[in-house]
């Protein structure tokens, strides 16, 4: 979503033209006996909802960028333009949680499932602020009330987020199942196959998270210092060290300067 929308520069310069052309025109004088023209009706309210999403989407391009104020102000505007438009609490509750304003993070939230109280989409940023804040029964209630939402299109990545908060939970057969069932639905995404392959080491199953990380690291694009870490500590934990050596060389060429590499040459591997 970018905030230089096609066409928005061009239809602002003819804007600019036209108030130029009229302030170049002598005003004629004013007739005291004229009754005065009636006050143009309020916008359509379809145009009020185009603004508002034209302004919902341009806060989120600034939200993305780190321009958190920019991105408030954006909100602000839609909701002036309509009050209705539930994502924009949604959002603004994500953007007032980046800022460390966890109070009004929280009634945004509130008052978007206030409105529309299965709004899949704010239940799923309500429970992962949930669990940002170590909430974690309440998160998962709210990724749960997601994820029983019908036909709703983003349930493999609800299930993820859900997953990865047991697993912070320490909720080890939970996160597991959960994972399990986003990758599934997903199979393709590294961030599922990733985590379920380092909740599946945690609880000592070497070999099928072997599988899932090898299935991560096969790809080039989705090699990261972590998921060759994990990989590398999982062959350890498999007594194959020529594999440990040759996952730590790779990880020390390409990512020379993660903490992962730095615990690799110091040999720290249950950290």
């Amino acid at each position: 979503m970018n905030p230089r929308r096609p066409g928005v520069k061009s239809r602002l310069g003819a804007a600019l033209g036209l108030l130029v052309l009229l302030a170049g025109c002598a005003s004629p004088a004013p007739d005291r006996n004229r009754t005065p023209d009636p006050l143009p009706d309020a916008p359509p309210k379809a145009d009020a909802a185009r603004l508002s999403q034209t302004r919902l989407e341009l806060a989120a391009a600034y939200f993305q960028r780190g321009q958190n104020a920019t991105a408030l102000q954006e909100i602000k505007a839609a909701l002036q333009a309509d009050p209705n438009q539930v994502p924009a609490y949604g959002l603004r509750g994500l953007i007032y949680a980046a800022m460390g304003d966890a109070a009004q993070a929280e009634e945004s939230f509130r008052q978007g499932l206030r409105m529309s109280s299965r709004d899949p989409d704010t239940l799923h940023n309500y429970g992962w602020f949930l669990c940002q804040e170590r909430r974690f029964p309440e998160a998962d209630q709210q990724f749960a009330q997601a994820a029983q939402v019908p036909a709703y299109p983003d349930l493999a990545r609800t299930l993820l987020a859900q997953g990865i908060c047991q697993a912070r939970a320490q909720r080890w057969p939970e996160a597991e199942r959960t994972l399990a069932r986003a990758y599934e639905l997903d199979p393709s995404n590294p961030a599922t196959g990733f985590n379920l392959a380092d909740v599946l080491f945690r609880r000592g199953e070497h070999e099928r998270a072997r599988f899932y990380v090898r299935r991560v690291n096969q790809i080039d694009d989705q090699v990261t210092a972590q998921s060759l870490w994990l990989a590398l500590r999982i062959e350890r934990q498999l007594g194959q060290s020529g594999q440990v050596e040759q996952l730590g060389s790779q990880l020390s060429s390409r990512f020379p300067n993660s903490p992962e590499a730095g615990l690799y040459e110091r040999r720290r591997f249950d950290e």
